[in-house]
């Protein structure tokens, strides 16, 4: 455990050094943490398609979907609480930086039991409204009962990685969800086949790792960076303010993008329970294909946070820029891969029929949507991290209604179930690009309102590699 000398040294470590470097650190250890828990989950479909139920695949779908709600709530506020662990920690302020991450603990674990409690009467009618009927009904709100109770947990473990990469830690960020992931590998088939307790078995696996997720999560914060301080109840009252000024428009924000994926699976369960079931693959394929992309977001919200708290406003726009690049050239090669692998992707999850049109359209042509829509979190993340989370709420509100309704709509009448994921696709391409825009006079106006510091080393010059220049941080 690491005293008080080791704590003051942590400051903050993205106001000097290579911006790219920092943009591929962090994405490259927060998507290994990230990806795992992603994983957990394709393999989980997977482990249940092998019993040869299509309802139970499509009850998963269904069931997902709705927890994707209550997930989105958590990540508004751990978008929260980075941020103004960041800040603190750029204006040198680590006391306070410590309330923060105290506070910020208590509102989590307060919003989503109350989350928790008033949802859990209305499962049944929630699955209903999503289209599940039937067998794949029943099983939808049985796995929920199980899996529903522990979202506190895995909320809180969520706003531990929040603090730690407004720290800077993206090693133990990462160790939170890879142990939570790991955890979920090695649980799966010792209950859904050794136990043979089938669908009952996968959740039960999912609350038992979210409870070793949080415990590794209040380590790192409490015991190694004493960055989690309870406050007296003024202080709680003073930190809800800005806690809650970025928290709920982060939260709207988030909640669009289930918002439009519920319409989805809406017009999804049309088509069947084999077109949901393809859908649920889908929806496991994303995040492990462009988990990449989904750790990016949380990434550049520290490095912007740190930097805007230390004035460095001359960075902001760079470290813009860089995460940009690295996005584009992600996806790219992520949607090569899919692209070439696409028939073996769909035979891994057993997909048969209809549900195998789907995932290998996915692969070939929706998946290139993602060029747009890491674009969009890119944007989003700059957005909630300097001061203006209600545009990132306008435009997550924009592609998830405007960019999604109508494009599927109108491709499920013309084009049946493909039809729906293409339009999905589609609807990424004009938010994504009028965000980065919108984002890019943002940090243009902040540099030009703004003085920028002078006490601190100049960014490296640009003939340098940008992997390779500035100071390693001792964190990484």
């Amino acid at each position: 455990m690491p005293g008080p000398s080791a704590a003051s040294s942590q400051q903050a470590t993205f106001v000097t050094g290579s911006t790219m470097r920092h943009v591929a650190v962090m994405t490259a250890t927060g998507s290994v943490g990230l990806i795992a828990i992603f994983m957990v989950d394709a393999l989980n479909l997977f482990y249940i398609s092998m019993l040869g139920v299509q309802e139970l695949a499509a009850a998963i779908g269904f069931a997902s979907t709705l927890m994707f709600f209550v997930v989105s709530i958590s990540i508004g506020f751990t978008i929260a609480v980075s941020a103004l662990v960041s800040r603190a920690l750029g204006r040198g302020d680590r006391a306070e930086a410590a309330r923060m991450g105290g506070a910020s603990m208590i509102f989590m674990g307060l919003s989503t039991v109350a989350i928790t409690v008033i949802a859990w009467p209305f499962l049944d009618t929630l699955v209903g409204a999503l289209g599940a009927t039937g067998e794949t009904r029943v099983l939808s709100v049985r796995y929920l009962q199980i899996v529903m109770p522990s979202t506190p947990i895995i909320s809180l473990g969520m706003c531990a990685t929040g603090i730690m990469r407004g720290v800077g830690d993206a090693r133990r960020s990462m160790y939170v969800t890879l142990a939570g992931g790991i955890a979920a590998a090695i649980l799966d088939p010792i209950f859904i086949f050794g136990f043979d307790l089938g669908l009952d078995g996968a959740a039960i696996a999912s609350v038992l790792s979210r409870i070793i997720l949080l415990a590794v999560g209040i380590h790192g914060v409490h015991f190694v960076h004493r960055l989690m301080a309870l406050p007296d109840r003024r202080r709680l009252m003073i930190a809800a303010r800005p806690f809650f000024a970025i928290g709920l428009p982060a939260v709207l924000t988030q909640i669009a993008t289930p918002v439009g994926n519920a319409y989805v699976t809406v017009e999804m369960a049309r088509f069947g329970d084999e077109a949901v079931a393809g859908w649920a693959i889908i929806g496991r394929l994303i995040p492990v294909a462009f988990g990449v992309i989904f750790a990016l977001s949380g990434a550049i919200g520290p490095i912007l946070g740190q930097n805007y708290g230390a004035k460095r406003y001359d960075r902001l726009n760079t470290a813009m820029r860089d995460a940009l690049i690295f996005v584009m050239l992600y996806c790219l090669a992520a949607w090569l891969l899919l692209a070439i692998f696409a028939n073996g992707v769909a035979s891994l999850f057993g997909a048969q029929g209809e549900a195998r049109e789907l995932v290998v359209f996915f692969c070939l042509f929706a998946a290139g949507s993602f060029l747009f829509n890491g674009a969009l979190f890119v944007a989003n993340a700059a957005f909630n991290n300097l001061g203006f989370p209600t545009y990132s709420t306008v435009f997550n509100w924009g592609r998830s209604t405007l960019g999604v309704i109508p494009f599927v709509w109108i491709g499920a009448q013309y084009y049946g179930a493909k039809g729906v994921v293409a339009g999905w696709g589609l609807g990424a391409i004009v938010f994504g690009l009028a965000a980065v825009v919108v984002a890019f006079r943002v940090v243009r106006r902040i540099g030009v309102s703004n003085p920028a510091r002078s006490d601190l080393p100049p960014p490296p010059p640009a003939a340098n590699s940008p992997f390779s220049t500035g100071k390693a941080s001792t964190l990484q």
